[in-house]
């Protein structure tokens, strides 16, 4: 389409005819405000030009009388105005019944009774895109009002006024169908605002806005949209590839399908984008000729969906790696016992209890979740078995990990069985006061033994000494040290929270 560069003297030419048009014109903004109105107009509504320009026409002129009547008649107007916004294409009333406010020359307002004709015909800019809409009203109150007195005397109807009668009975009929058509419109445009999917329609070379449901206003952080092209109203998704999807739909007239496609959109405080994974197609949209002229949005948000999956994938990754974990203790384990218990029954007692100290561990970790357990709980739940009152914790809370839960656990559970069968533990006087303390990040612990027989170190280290420096070498990263004091054992323990060995 070729638009004719004006001079200002023919734009002002123009502007002056347009204002002597006897028939009343007004220009509005596609929001409904006022930017130009004519002499005619003027007279019609009975206000001055300032009372109007950039002021919303709903806001002076809200359907006059009361209730539902007034509301109907505003609803018939703003429903024609979107039509023209949404279609491209001029909107006609032939009828709509809409009281306005006049002031009389005593400065008295009042409401008067109105009929009215009008042609709403869209106004574009260089772009092709609809700026204003320009309402061309015709006041039809009196051949209205001569109807009525014609249907309610026909015998002294004259022919005109019965021409008359039949072209307003003409219009009110077309005005009917028109009145069914928007309301079957209505219900499909609720369908399409209520959809739980998102959907909106873009249209144009540059992709504008001109629809979009509160689905779609949900996603996008409820935003200003239509009217507004792609690249300015989600600046954010050009640099994704969105935009280039759009222009190889309408390129190729290709429908596209996305699925489970992350997007980050702008929809975090101040604006911070959040990624969203969506199941999506770009629907072409022809026209009469067969040319595409726009793009069909509609999708799901399956965040939540994505989001689960990967979760019971890491939940998955996660259990396989603890079992191999859990497998490859319980081999060692039963390896060591092995080699220090010649006898089946004794073989089956160390290797038992072990296992026993391992599921005492695993149980804490799962209260929890497997997000970790506190030193003290674990130090109850190994010791337990020997009396709350002879095992004296005493420490701060200490959080571990899932990894240094379990080697703890193996540790206490050693301690304890050793001082059991060998240190303070196996007479009914012994203790044991176990003591820790963090500091820079680091856990400091001892275990010290007293009241008990007197400690004689072993020639040879046993599986449970073997046992307890690979877990505080391997899994804690730490350093351990036995010290055979003659009145108990005291074993030092220190260990990083901060990491553990691969």
């Amino acid at each position: 389409m070729k638009y004719l560069e004006l001079s200002d003297v023919a734009a002002r030419d123009m502007a002056r005819a347009f204002d002597a048009s006897p028939n009343p014109y007004t220009m509005l903004t596609t929001d409904f405000c006022y930017v130009g109105v004519n002499q005619a107009y003027l007279d019609v509504v009975g206000r001055e030009r300032d009372d109007l320009i950039g002021r919303n026409l709903f806001d002076l002129f809200d359907g006059g009388g009361q209730g539902d009547q007034a509301r109907e008649n505003a609803r018939q107007l703003r429903a024609s105005f979107e039509r023209v916004l949404l279609t491209g294409e001029p909107d006609h009333l032939a009828l709509i019944h809409y009281p306005i406010e006049i002031t009389d020359a005593d400065g008295r307002t009042r409401i008067e009774d109105r009929y009215w004709s009008a042609t709403h015909t869209p106004i574009r800019d260089v772009d092709g895109q609809v700026a204003y809409i320009l309402q061309h009203t015709t006041d039809i109150t009196e051949l209205q009002n001569l109807r009525k007195r014609v249907m309610g005397d026909r015998d002294k109807a004259t022919v005109t006024d019965l021409l008359s009668s039949n072209v307003m009975a003409r219009a009110e009929h077309l005005q009917t169908d028109n009145l069914r058509l928007q309301s079957e419109r209505n219900r499909l445009l609720d369908i399409f605002m209520q959809a739980p999917g998102f959907i909106a329609v873009l249209t144009g070379p540059d992709f504008v806005f001109q629809m979009h449901n509160e689905a779609y206003a949900e996603l996008t952080g409820h935003r200003s949209l239509n009217g507004k092209p792609v690249v300015e109203a989600l600046p954010e998704i050009v640099a994704q590839g969105f935009l280039d999807l759009l222009k190889q739909v309408r390129e190729t007239g290709d429908a596209f399908e996305g699925h489970a496609m992350p997007v980050q959109l702008g929809t975090g405080p101040d604006g911070a984008l959040r990624t969203r994974y969506l199941d999506f197609v770009y629907q072409p949209l022809r026209d009469g000729q067969g040319d595409v002229a726009g793009v069909f949005v509609q999708g799901h948000d399956v965040t939540d969906v994505v989001e689960a999956g990967n979760r019971q994938k890491l939940m998955i990754d996660e259990l396989n790696h603890r079992v191999k974990n859990t497998l490859a203790t319980v081999q060692s384990i039963a390896m060591q016992t092995a080699r220090t218990h010649a006898e089946p029954e004794t073989f089956a007692e160390g290797f038992q209890a072990r296992l026993m100290s391992l599921s005492h561990t695993h149980n804490l970790l799962t209260r929890t979740h497997w997000e970790g357990a506190e030193l003290a709980d674990i130090l109850t739940h190994e010791t337990e078995a020997h009396g709350s009152m002879r095992i004296l914790p005493n420490g701060p809370v200490v959080s571990l990990d899932p990894a240094q839960a379990l080697s703890l656990g193996m540790i206490f559970h050693e301690l304890a069985t050793n001082a059991a069968k060998h240190g303070a533990l196996q007479s009914g006087d012994g203790r044991v006061l176990v003591d820790w303390s963090i500091q820079d990040a680091t856990v400091s612990l001892v275990w010290r033994e007293i009241d008990g027989p007197p400690v004689v170190a072993s020639e040879h280290r046993g599986f449970g000494s073997r046992l307890i420096e690979r877990n505080v070498r391997h899994d804690l990263a730490g350093q351990s040290r036995f010290d055979y004091a003659p009145d108990g054992l005291i074993f030092s323990l220190t260990f990083p929270l901060e990491r553990t060995a691969s």
